[in-house]
């Protein structure tokens, strides 16, 4: 989720980073603030990879500042990341949402709407939170406010973002050149 936040941030433009770590912990920080123990060992993972560039500015005030740009192999990177979404960035809610920020970057319609389609695949197999053995339980059958209300909320998300996402499948599948 990190390297792709700091990929994708790179894709739109240079940013030193104090600006690319801002940037990060408003996309995914309130759920997982970012360290500068963990943003710095990525992005030198990325340098080191060829994935991004670094260069020395003058700083507005005395310190030299070292601006961030990603490099071609980068761009290919973030681009193959987005289309071939894992598993996990597809599941886990924080990591989607860092797809999703990034997934118009993907140029060609079919593609994003593939994504899309995964997401709303996952979004459609039963599951719950809690369970009766193997059986998921729905609100309805769990006697404990709490947890019906954890319930609650899930499956109003689910059907809001289901309903997002039908509506956006059928604008990509319009877009000329969808092929599908």
């Amino acid at each position: 989720m990190l390297e792709l936040a700091i990929l994708g941030f790179l894709y739109e433009q240079p940013l030193h980073g104090y600006e690319l770590k801002r940037r990060v912990a408003h996309l995914t920080g309130h759920v997982r603030p970012i360290a500068d123990g963990t943003l710095y060992p990525a992005i030198k993972r990325l340098e080191k990879a060829g994935l991004l560039q670094r260069r020395t500015e003058p700083g507005t005030r005395a310190a030299p500042r070292h601006v961030l740009s990603l490099t071609a192999p980068g761009r290919s990177e973030l681009l193959s990341r987005l289309r071939n979404a894992d598993e996990t960035e597809i599941s886990d809610e924080n990591r989607w949402f860092t797809v999703l920020a990034f997934l118009r970057l993907l140029d060609n319609p079919a593609g994003q709407a593939a994504v899309l389609r995964r997401r709303k695949a996952f979004l459609s197999r039963p599951s719950s939170f809690f369970y009766a053995g193997d059986r998921p339980l729905r609100a309805e059958e769990v006697n404990d406010p709490f947890r019906e209300g954890i319930l609650t909320i899930a499956r109003a998300t689910t059907a809001a973002e289901t309903a997002w996402l039908d509506g956006t499948l059928a604008h990509l599948d319009a877009a000329p050149g969808a092929e599908r």
